[in-house]
């Protein structure tokens, strides 16, 4: 199995302020813990920036317009209360939606089997015309129009195991019946969205709300309910929203796994995407915000990418 990692400087250069939990550290932290992993079918690219056109088309000219004039040219500046922008962040979230296109396109090439884009800032909170929670562009959502738009697919999943419930994925996709969006997360809890009663115009969201202290062995019991939901859906494409807080160790939250379990998750979605859509994966990060727990978890991640 051939996996690509998708990373880009500019990701370091999104400065978010001293003390801020989604920090540059975050990505150095995992690139380290990949480059420890020694594997013939491991690759690296440098992500590029995303067509403002797929941008546009998953968010709208209005929003793209408005961010595009937000970015400062010193300092920091707020979007809202815990998203903010530097100077650095313009090219950092263009190239951010840049990787999961990319990482399309090489699969689609067969240049490799599945790919993980090592980014931020992170996508999943961005909705349709707001930025929030970390996020300025939905980069999973924009992945997920790309692959409708360029490639033509008429069924994709987007599975978001990040502790936090991904709002704004689930707000851009709600009413499109090509899209399967399933998201486990800790609830109540920031955003405020995602009980069992949000599915969608076409029954295309599944939530899987889990409460505060959920263990290893429930959480991956709920995850059954994934697969069966997979299956019968039949995808031609799954995007992993690969959020590593719900570790035990992360400040943010309250779900309780280990590092080793996104690596029974991952080798289980794998599995999946070999048997429903020839291997077609891509996953970008989101959350994760303990700097040994990502890095940890990360490996796991990409160690089950390569079938190790």
């Amino acid at each position: 199995m051939k996996t690509c990692i998708f990373t880009s400087n500019s990701s370091l250069n999104h400065d978010t302020g001293q003390g801020h939990p989604e920090c540059p550290e975050r990505i150095s932290s995992i690139i380290k813990g990949i480059k420890q992993i020694k594997s013939p079918n491991l690759t690296w690219k440098t992500a590029t920036e995303a067509d403002q056109y797929f941008i546009e088309l998953t968010h709208s000219k209005s929003y793209v317009k408005k961010i595009n004039a937000s970015f400062p040219k010193d300092e920091l500046k707020y979007l809202d209360g815990d998203t903010i922008i530097s100077p650095g962040s313009k090219k950092a979230a263009y190239e951010a939606a840049g990787s999961i296109m990319s990482a399309i396109d090489g699969i689609f090439k067969k240049e490799f089997n599945n790919a993980f884009c090592v980014i931020r800032p992170p996508g999943h909170h961005a909705e349709k015309e707001k930025p929030m929670g970390f996020c300025i562009f939905n980069n999973v959502a924009v992945g997920g129009v790309y692959l409708i738009e360029k490639y033509k697919l008429n069924k994709i999943a987007i599975i978001d195991y990040d502790v936090h419930h991904g709002n704004g994925t689930q707000d851009i996709f709600y009413e499109n019946n090509k899209v399967l969006y399933i998201s486990s997360h800790q609830f109540p809890f920031y955003p405020g969205t995602g009980s069992k009663e949000e599915r969608g115009k076409y029954d295309n969201i599944f939530n899987i709300p889990l409460e505060a202290g959920t263990s290893s062995s429930l959480f991956l019991k709920e995850y059954e309910k994934v697969y069966e939901k997979l299956r019968v859906f039949k995808p031609e494409c799954i995007l992993l929203s690969s959020g590593f807080d719900a570790h035990k160790d992360d400040p943010l939250a309250n779900i309780n796994l280990e590092s080793k379990d996104f690596y029974t998750l991952t080798k289980n979605f794998l599995s999946l995407a070999q048997e429903l859509c020839d291997g077609k994966l891509i996953s970008i990060l989101e959350g994760g915000y303990n700097l040994n727990a990502i890095q940890e978890s990360a490996k796991f991640h990409v160690e089950a990418l390569l079938g190790q």
